[in-house]
């Protein structure tokens, strides 16, 4: 049985300092979400991979606590980001992270994929980085929501496990009409497609 000061130790924020992308951030984050202790591989290797301009407006599908929308802000000093999540605490750890890195042009709100943000909305680059088990359904709805929310000329970014290479290059190439395997690592698949 745990004490009351180890489960006090569990309750607090768990902080570290990262550079995805290259630009350091400090992130707290906390039990339940996902890689609550450092910034998973998957993220660390799309962000290699993504091409922000300065003034880009960006969407991170799935932002979690914020670690590739947060790095999406801080590169694109001039546009804005916005984050969006399923799950309300990652909603609130990524607009705290935000605050606490001075990154005023990056916000993140509640929704289920796409569903609840302004239908006008739209975005020079989209990122994801899309769970394994995120069903063919909702991967659908957020390939098709992507596509039509990007500016003509965006890029969408993301990365999955190495066994949905196929299955993305299949649906990318039908929702955008072009596939591009950006890096292929042991565990992951980075890619892009433009509208």
């Amino acid at each position: 049985m745990l004490t009351p000061e180890q489960l006090a130790g569990l309750r607090r924020d768990i902080v570290f300092t990262a550079e995805p992308g290259g630009v350091p951030l400090t992130f707290h984050t906390t039990w339940g979400l996902f890689s609550p202790r450092e910034i998973d591989e998957g993220t660390r290797l799309l962000l290699q991979y993504v091409e922000v301009a300065p003034d880009a407006d960006c969407l991170d599908i799935g932002c979690g606590y914020g670690p590739l929308g947060l790095s999406l802000a801080a590169r694109a000093p001039q546009g804005q980001t916005l984050m969006v999540d399923k799950d309300f605490v990652a909603v609130d750890y990524a607009n705290a992270n935000a605050e606490r890195n001075g990154l005023g042009n990056a916000r993140a709100q509640l929704s289920n994929g796409l569903a609840q943000i302004d239908p006008a909305a739209r975005f020079d680059l989209v990122v994801s980085n899309i769970p394994a088990k995120v069903g063919k359904e909702l991967l659908a709805l957020l390939l098709h929501d992507a596509r039509a929310r990007l500016r003509p000329g965006g890029r969408l970014y993301v990365v999955t496990i190495n066994g949905l290479r196929q299955y993305m290059k299949r649906n990318l190439g039908e929702v955008f009409g072009n596939y591009d395997k950006l890096k292929q690592g042991a565990h992951y698949t980075v890619a892009q497609a433009e509208r």
